[in-house]
This record gives structure tokens, C-alpha cells and sequence, in this order.
């Protein structure tokens, strides 16, 4: 029998290890303990850091399509059910 030479998976890594630098903001509006003992809670939020807000986001929705339409559609790759919209704008002239 030939013995496997692949890694089963990616060796794993904790998410928690990403190294962030604190800002002053970040110190000011964090909970203070000493010990078990809260001394000074967390005022307001810290923005979330990723995408901004679209300024008109799309809406999900549940719709049926014919097997073979999605099927082609996910043929395409990536993206297939924006390029869905994008046919559908087309259709509607928008």
C-alpha cells in the first residue's frame, strides 16, 4: 500500500493570534477590571472593521428557478447570482 504524502488539511491557526494595535479610542472606551472586579465598564462600540454600508444594499429574497437556469448560471462561477441581477436589470431596462 503506497503511503500518503498530502497533509490531510491545512495545518489549523487561531484567529485570535492576528496581532491588532490598540488605539488611544480603543483604551478609553475598553472595560477596566482588576482581577475579577470591574472597575470601569465599556463605554459605546469600536467600529467594525470590514466593508462599508452600501448606500442601497440588496434585498434577499426567495425566488424559484427552472433547475436548469441556475444550473447554468452557477456554470459561470463565482458571482453567478450577480450576474442573475445584472440579466434581470437588462430585461427591465434599468
Amino acid at each position: 500500500m503506497s503511503r500518503n504524502t498530502k497533509p490531510i488539511s491545512e495545518p489549523w491557526t487561531d484567529p485570535d493570534d492576528e496581532y491588532v494595535e490598540w488605539t488611544e479610542e480603543m483604551f478609553r472606551k475598553a472595560a477596566v477590571y482588576k482581577g475579577d472586579n470591574l472597575v470601569r465598564p465599556a463605554t459605546g462600540t469600536l467600529k467594525s472593521i470590514g466593508r462599508p454600508p452600501s448606500p442601497n444594499p440588496k434585498q434577499q429574497v426567495t425566488l424559484r428557478l427552472d433547475p436548469d437556469v441556475i444550473e447554468k448560471f452557477r456554470a459561470t462561477g463565482k458571482g453567478w447570482q450577480s450576474r442573475i441581477n445584472a440579466e434581470l436589470r437588462k430585461a427591465l431596462g434599468i
